[in-house]
């Protein structure tokens, strides 16, 4: 099972209405990287105890490797390959088709902050394995009720 990971939102939190989030540090603090603080470190182990192949789908490309794997615990991890050409708007998120092309019919769960109903039934129509499109709110991050839904989900789905 793969699991596609975005940073910003569901693991870097914007902060709550009241513009509070938690501030984390590790030994050697956060390494220069101004949003590392805001990054629970224990969430490493967290989706490692899920069971599923880690894969970051964000913009942060590579650098998620050599900035956040490490303050997370994790090893490198694949990086969904972006197209490189502009795509004309369209309903659903721009990160949507690449996931899918890049799961090549495996199943697969997508942890993102801008997941819509678009995005759901695309994934319905053009994927014929089970998927979970989970929206994390932004303000908060990847929480326990989170992790809930996934390892309820993965119960079901595995």
């Amino acid at each position: 099972m793969l699991l596609f990971l975005d940073i910003d939102g569901p693991l870097v939190p914007f902060g709550a209405p009241d513009g509070a989030y938690p501030e984390f540090e590790r030994d050697g603090g956060t390494g220069g990287h101004p949003l590392l603080g805001r990054v629970d470190p224990a969430l490493g182990a967290r989706l490692v105890e899920l069971g599923c192949e880690l894969v970051w789908a964000s913009t942060w490309m590579d650098d998620a490797n050599a900035v956040l794997a490490p303050w997370l615990g994790l090893p490198p991890l694949p990086v969904v390959p972006w197209p490189d050409e502009d795509e004309p708007p369209a309903l659903i998120h721009w990160k949507t088709r690449p996931l899918v092309e890049f799961a090549a019919g495996r199943p697969f769960i997508w942890i993102d902050d801008e997941i819509t109903e678009a995005d759901r039934a695309y994934v319905a129509v053009h994927h014929p394995a089970p998927a979970l499109l989970h929206r994390v709110d932004h303000d908060y991050g990847l929480t326990p009720a989170d992790f809930t839904t996934l390892r309820e989900w993965l119960s079901r789905n595995a």
